[in-house]
Parts: C-alpha cells; structure tokens; sequence
C-alpha cells in the first residue's frame, strides 16, 4: 500500500479526532499529558527559529504546545482530522497542514530539525518503514520523539492475560458500525475506565504501589481524556504492539541513534539521525 495506511483505519480515526476534538479538554491536564510524552525531547537543541513536524497529528493536540516554542510545524494528517487540528491551530501563522498518508509524506528528506509522532505507527500496516519515512525527513543530528503500543514486557504475565481478554472485545468492536461502536465505548469508558482508575487513585492515596494495576495510568486525568482513550483502545481495528527491545531495534534500523526511553510513559522513546 502506497501510503501505508489501512483506510478503514484512517477513516475511524478522523471520526474519532472529530467527535473528541480535544476543546473539552483542560489546558492543565493537556500540559500534564504532554509533559509524560515530551520529558526526554531535547528542547536545549531545539531553537525559536526551527523547523519541524508532527507525523499523524490527530486534532493537533500535541502541536498547540510545540507550536509557539518553534518557527514552523509541519502538520500531517492522512484523515478528516487534518480539519480540526486547522480548527484546533487557529491563529498558529507558523502551522502548515498536509492531508497525506505516512508513505506519502510531502517534506524533502534531511529538512527539518526535529519530529515526533506519539501513538500512530503501531496503527500503520508497515511499522518499520513508516519509522524510516520519518527518519529521512530530519536533518542529521536532529531528534525524533516516538510512542509505540507496549506488549507489556515491563507487566507481570496476569497482567498481560487481562489484556489479550480484553484484545477480543477489540477486535469484535472496532468492525462494528458508528452507531453500535460509541454507545459500547461509552459504556467501557463508565462501567471499566472510570472505577479502575479512581479505584487505583484511592489505593495509592492509601500508600501502595499502583502501576500494575489495570488503568492505573488513568487515575489523574478526566472523564472526556478516559472516553477518548477508550474509543482509540477499541475503536481502532489494526494495533501493534512491541517489545522495549524490539522498538529500539526498530529506531537503529531506521538510521537513529542515542536512543533514550522515558520513564515516565512507556514505551515513549527518543533518537537521533545518525550524523
């Protein structure tokens, strides 16, 4: 597939960033979100006048952070959602928007000083080579900051039974049809998302240790950030997931180097282009 992209998939997504456009959304914990992503990305590198993009930009959540800290954002989006970043970055003079797929990325290679793209590729049919599409967009020496689905090799094996469990639900939900779909995920993110994660929040207030706790990660942000969450969880029909060993092998094949893991958000990684 040309642009590497499973159109069904594309096509969920843009109702997806449509129907949860992020403006519910509190600054606060928008800043708190991005902060768990972009805690290893090099801003002492990163200068007011430079060049860069965000790969996959959904409603261009992430990009009215990085926004004003550059000189220009590249905003690329294959889906309907390329409309509500535009909306979302109104007033952004410095943003530019491309409706394009991964494999079709409208950027000369070695032209910008730093990427990101935070839980997209895992949703590509061709992983490694959406990674080496973006790669070949940045300067040598310059940052690209990613976040892939974990297979849970940092979580104990019940973990990761309680998951493949809940990867049926997935795989029959997300082939269901806009009107049956929502009203299921609706009913996740109450009856599932929302008591796990203020239960884990009780227990830590208590004093335990809550990270292995299914949607412990959940146990700050809001309802709307948990009903977003739940749709993209199983609404979406293709999901990877990868090893911490297998995504910096990943990153080295596709020309990046220094890699460096978060500890913050896993599996959140950053690398620069071999120079």
């Amino acid at each position: 597939m040309k642009e590497n992209t499973d159109p069904d998939v594309v096509a969920d997504f843009g109702e997806e960033w449509s129907r949860f456009d992020q403006s519910a959304l509190n600054p606060d914990e928008l800043y708190e979100m991005f902060n768990n992503y972009f805690d290893i990305f090099p801003w002492d590198a990163i200068t007011t006048d430079a060049v860069g993009f965000d790969l996959d930009c959904g409603s261009g959540r992430w990009a009215k952070v990085v926004a004003p800290r550059v000189g220009k954002l590249h905003l690329i989006d294959p889906s309907n959602a390329i409309d509500v970043a535009r909306r979302n970055l109104e007033g952004n003079s410095n943003c530019v928007f491309y409706r394009a797929g991964i494999g079709m990325i409208p950027l000369p290679e070695e032209s910008c000083d730093f990427g990101y793209s935070l839980g997209v590729l895992h949703h590509v049919p061709d992983t490694p080579k959406g990674l080496r599409e973006c790669v070949k967009r940045l300067k040598l020496g310059s940052p690209f900051l990613l976040y892939l689905y974990c297979r849970f090799d940092n979580k104990p094996g019940w973990f990761r039974l309680i998951w493949k469990i809940t990867d049926l639900f997935r795989r029959l939900i997300s082939r269901l049809p806009n009107w049956a779909k929502y009203p299921i995920n609706e009913i996740i993110a109450v009856t599932v998302y929302l008591p796990l994660a203020r239960s884990a929040w009780i227990i830590e207030k208590v004093g335990f240790y809550v990270s292995n706790l299914p949607l412990s990660q959940y146990r700050a942000p809001s309802y709307y950030t948990m009903r977003t969450d739940a749709l993209d969880r199983f609404g979406t029909r293709l999901e990877k997931r990868f090893t911490k060993q297998e995504i910096e092998e990943m990153m080295l094949n596709a020309g990046l180097e220094k890699i460096k893991f978060s500890t913050r958000s896993f599996w959140t990684a950053v690398g620069f282009r071999k120079s």
